[in-house]
């Protein structure tokens, strides 16, 4: 694949860190004290309502702390505006414009206009290969499967050359074997770019598959933080050890449900 360098130190890495951030959303407060190292891929886990996607929104850009910084590679993008950080993320809505056919989809990782360079052009194809979409340039969303569309999202991450991405829960609509695709793909995509990784999941595997830390949060607070080991250990964290039995009762409930009906 052609070099695409990064803005961020011409690294294709930056550690993330939230200094004494803290937000609030109507009642609920948070507060983050984190520091994600360079090149890692970490978890983010915790019960529904418990932060996730609001600390990956404040790496983002997408919400503005009500105190604290937040830095990228050192530097301070606390009031800097999305497009101004170099991140990428991807949603689990996955965030295709439904008018708009594969390779224009990637193409605004490049530009947002779409006035593509023919280098722009060459690099939205060879991102389509890399990602398992070759030949399909010319379909729209509507004629993808879930896991297609999610590839398009991983393809325009790959144009986009960022030093950190975000998954916000992006294969959680997507059955066990599709899952493990995008897990793997992710993987093999972060090998070959050493990108800093930040995924939001409810499923403990997914976080064993590809994950070297953990950040697990409770009632907007990070309450651990470690190896991937030490969370899956006989000794983890008792709140995590919790919340994976509850996780675990719930799809194991889900399970009977099915074989009733």
């Amino acid at each position: 694949m052609t070099d695409m360098t990064d803005t961020c130190n011409g690294r294709t890495d930056a550690a993330v860190r939230l200094d004494g951030v803290t937000f609030s959303y109507g009642e609920a407060s948070m507060a983050f004290d984190l520091t994600v190292e360079a090149g890692s891929i970490t978890a983010i886990m915790g019960p529904s309502g418990s932060g996730k996607s609001t600390l990956l929104n404040l790496v983002a850009g997408f919400e503005t702390p009500k105190s604290g910084r937040v830095l990228i590679d050192d530097r301070d993008v606390t009031h800097e505006p999305p497009a101004a950080r170099p991140i990428s993320m991807v949603f689990q809505e996955n965030n295709l414009f439904a008018h708009l056919d594969v390779a224009q989809n990637v193409g605004l990782g490049r530009s947002p206009a779409l006035r593509l360079t023919p280098s722009d052009r060459t690099a939205v194809s060879e991102a389509l290969v890399r990602t398992g979409l070759g030949g399909k340039e010319h379909r729209l969303p509507r004629e993808l499967s879930g896991g297609e569309r999610q590839r398009v999202a991983l393809a325009r991450v790959l144009v986009r050359d960022r030093p950190v991405l975000l998954l916000d829960e992006p294969f959680a609509s997507l059955g066990p074997a599709l899952r493990e695709d995008m897990l793997g793909l992710v993987a093999d995509l972060h090998a070959e770019r050493r990108m800093t990784v930040l995924f939001v999941t409810h499923q403990p595997e997914d976080a064993r598959r590809i994950g070297r830390t953990m950040v697990f949060l409770e009632d907007g607070k990070i309450t651990a933080t470690g190896e991937m080991s030490k969370f899956f250990g006989k000794h983890g964290p008792e709140a995590f050890r919790r919340y994976i039995g509850s996780v675990a009762g719930s799809l194991q409930s889900q399970g009977i449900a099915r074989k009733r009906t």
